[in-house]
C-alpha cells in the first residue's frame, strides 16, 4: 500500500487529479451515504445563497472530492521543491509579513477546501508551524502522513488534550500553528452556531487559543487550478477580533469559512458530515 501511495504521488499532477476525478465518481456511485451527505450539504448551501439550480455545482463537487483524496499522495510524498513549484500564486502574504513585523504568533486556519494539505506544506516551507491533526484509522497511512507533514521543519500535535497543550506551548514560544476549523469537535468542546443557515457544532478552541496569546488569526486555502496547472494560495485576515462570547466567536469562525468556500464552492468537502451531533454534546434545540 505504501508503494502504491508513493507511486500515485509521483505522477504528474494532471494525471493524479484525473485518477482522483474518477475515484470521486466511483465513490459517488458506490456509497449511498456519501451521495446523501453531498446532496444535503450542497442543497443547504444553495438554500442559504438562494440558488435555484445546483446541478452544475454538484457534478463538479463529485470529481473535486476525489481529487482531494489522490492529491494527499502528492502532499505527503513529493519533494518540497516539487510542492513549492506547484503553487503558482499566493494572495495575501502581506498578512503574514504584518504579523511577523508585529512579533505576534500566527494561527493559520484552513477548512476542508481545495487541497488543504498542499496549502499546509507550502506554509511549512516558508515558516515554522505545528499542525493539529486526527490520526487516520490505518496505521500505515498514519506513518506516511506523519513523515510527509514533518518535513521542512513542520511538526504535528494530535487532536486531544496533549495536542492542545503542545499548540499552546508553541504559541507561547512565538511559534505558529495550523487548525482545521470545520471538523466537528467532541462533545463539550464546541457550540451550536449557524453554518450556511443550519446549526453546526463548531469548535471553540480556536478563539480560546487566539485570546490566550494575542495571536493573529489568518484563514487560508489552496485553490485547485484547472487542468492540473497547480494551485493558488489565498490568505484572508479577520475583519475584527474574536468576541469574548464563545458562541459569537464560533459564529465568526463559521462566517470566515463560508467566505472562503464562496471563493471555490465546488472544491469544498461537501461529503463530510458537518452537521452531525457528536456524543456528549447538547442538542441544538437546547442551546
Amino acid at each position: 500500500m505504501i508503494w502504491l501511495f508513493r507511486a500515485l504521488g509521483s505522477l504528474p499532477l494532471w494525471l493524479n487529479q484525473t485518477i482522483g476525478f474518477g475515484l470521486g465518481w466511483l465513490t459517488w456511485c458506490g456509497s449511498a451515504r456519501h451521495r446523501r451527505l453531498t446532496r444535503e450539504n450542497i442543497q443547504q448551501y444553495a438554500l442559504s445563497k438562494k440558488l435555484n439550480d445546483v446541478r452544475h455545482l454538484l457534478r463538479a463537487a463529485i470529481g473535486e472530492q476525489g481529487k482531494g483524496i489522490t492529491e494527499l499522495a502528492v502532499a505527503w510524498t513529493a519533494s518540497p521543491e516539487r510542492l513549492y513549484s506547484m503553487v503558482l500564486e499566493c494572495n495575501g502574504w502581506k498578512h503574514i509579513e504584518a504579523a511577523n513585523a508585529g512579533g505576534r504568533p500566527i494561527i493559520l486556519v484552513t477548512p476542508h477546501l481545495g487541497c488543504y494539505d498542499i496549502a499546509g506544506r507550502y506554509m511549512a516551507g516558508r515558516m515554522s508551524i505545528t499542525a493539529l491533526y486526527r490520526p487516520p484509522k490505518k496505521a500505515w497511512l498514519d506513518a506516511i502522513m506523519q513523515q510527509g507533514r514533518v518535513r521542512a521543519g513542520g511538526a504535528t500535535a494530535s487532536a486531544d488534550a496533549s495536542g492542545v497543550r503542545t499548540l499552546l506551548k508553541a504559541l507561547k514560544r512565538g511559534g505558529n500553528i495550523v487548525l482545521l476549523p470545520d471538523q466537528v469537535p467532541g462533545g463539550g468542546d464546541g457550540a451550536w452556531v449557524d453554518f450556511f443557515g443550519r446549526p453546526a457544532y463548531t469548535m471553540t478552541l480556536l478563539p480560546r487559543l487566539a485570546a490566550s496569546v494575542n495571536a493573529v488569526v489568518l484563514f487560508f486555502f489552496a485553490e485547485r487550478l484547472p487542468r492540473g496547472a497547480g494551485y493558488r494560495i489565498h490568505i484572508e485576515s479577520m475583519q475584527e477580533p474574536f468576541s469574548a462570547d464563545r458562541k459569537i466567536a464560533a459564529l465568526q469562525t463559521n462566517r470566515m469559512v463560508e467566505k472562503l468556500v464562496g471563493m471555490a464552492p465546488s472544491q469544498y468537502l461537501w461529503g463530510y458530515n458537518r452537521y452531525k451531533h457528536p456524543a456528549g454534546a447538547p442538542r441544538p434545540e437546547a442551546t
